[in-house]
């Protein structure tokens, strides 16, 4: 099973992740983690700490000759801005911000001299770590063909339409986006309006993004224990990220307006190919906690980030009397950015459901467990 756990402040020396239970003989291709790294980054509405950061993998532990041994990987991300806070005597923050861990966390750990202690492990820099983690998780994917993309459909309360494309053209158009996105120039154009008024209103946007693992094989995941349905390990993911406050699979909560005859996916077998089909995918690829061999697809959304330049009404800690909260460098929103870190943990679950039905040590015996699976030959997947 894979595991990660993640270290360091943001305006610390660094950021560290240190992941178990990557397979033996998996080839590392560091570029590729740093272009995912580059991409939780990029991102039109990002803030002044991108101009000075440009994250970069240093592979601590676990890859000798670019492939892994089977150990733990620990991967740090050096953050570049340490060496102008080092030094630096910064006066106690008091002002929490409202929507953020500031005031709960400052109380539970007795942290009430200075919220900045928490400020800085809260702080969404600590995804960089879990983006490094994931892009480890999606190189072990490619080996079975999975592939895990996301992209924004709505941003600032704009919507955008992507019900007559295919997969490849959403992600292809999404790519070459700065909104992370496939919607059309006119449309991205009043977005990006849109997140220049909050930025000279000193606001800040949130939205939805969509992630699809396609293709994805069934029997990931599993009914018989709550702890393994696959849809409730990747949404205990996807909500641990920073302003992330909700998700659906599938058609999700419009399933509330539907009769049952319209809620689910029919089953087909085409005798020619003696494999089962459906025409629909409205659960998302996931029945009873397993994937049914449908694209996983699922919306996640987040929230206006809490930190804003024009603040919001909070209390001193200290006086106990009204002021604005404490402004920080920040975004306007970092929706777009969103998206690279939720593939990443939805990446991470997918390869650990897949570890628990094909599992070894070693990635080419797992290949192997695969490749010599006669039940995927029942189902249209690819």
């Amino acid at each position: 099973m894979i595991e990660l756990i993640t270290s360091g402040e943001s305006h610390g020396k660094g950021i560290f992740v240190t992941i178990k239970g990557i397979p033996s003989q998996l080839k590392i291709d560091v570029d590729f983690i740093n272009n995912e790294l580059s991409r939780r980054q990029i991102g039109y509405g990002r803030g002044g700490r991108m101009k000075i950061e440009t994250d970069r993998t240093d592979i601590l532990a676990g890859i000798i000759n670019g492939k892994t041994t089977g150990s733990p990987i620990t991967i740090a991300i050096w953050n570049k801005d340490y060496e102008n806070w080092k030094d630096k005597k910064t006066p106690p923050v008091l002002k929490p911000r409202p929507g953020h861990a500031d005031l709960i966390g400052a109380y539970k750990y007795g942290l009430t001299d200075d919220i900045r202690q928490v400020l800085e492990r809260s702080s969404a820099r600590e995804t960089s770590g879990r983006v490094a983690a994931g892009a480890i998780a999606k190189l072990f994917l490619k080996e079975f063909g999975i592939e895990v993309f996301s992209h924004v459909v709505n941003l600032g309360g704009i919507d955008i339409n992507t019900s007559s494309m295919n997969y490849s053209e959403i992600r292809e158009r999404s790519e070459k986006s700065n909104l992370r996105c496939a919607a059309p120039p006119d449309i991205e154009g009043k977005i990006k309006e849109r997140i220049d008024i909050a930025k000279d209103e000193g606001d800040t946007l949130g939205g939805i993004i969509e992630t699809i693992v396609h293709p994805i094989p069934p029997f990931l995941g599993s009914y018989q224990s709550y702890e393994e349905k696959l849809d409730a390990l990747i949404a205990r993911s996807v909500l641990s990220i920073q302003a992330v406050k909700g998700i659906e699979f599938g058609l999700g909560f419009k399933y509330a307006y539907i009769s049952g005859k319209n809620a689910h996916d029919e089953i087909f077998f085409d005798a020619e190919s003696k494999k089962y089909f459906r025409k629909t995918n409205r659960a998302g690829g996931i029945e009873g906690g397993m994937s049914n061999g449908n694209a996983v697809v699922f919306r996640s959304v987040m929230k206006p980030i809490p930190t804003l330049m024009s603040p919001l009404n909070t209390i001193n800690i200290s006086t106990k009397e009204g002021e604005k909260a404490i402004t920080e460098r920040s975004d306007v929103t970092a929706v777009p950015a969103c998206g690279v870190i939720i593939e990443a943990v939805t990446a991470i679950e997918v390869a650990n459901a897949l570890l628990k039905r094909y599992g070894s040590d070693n990635l080419n015996q797992i290949l192997k467990n695969f490749e010599n699976d006669l039940d995927l030959n029942e189902f249209k997947w690819k």
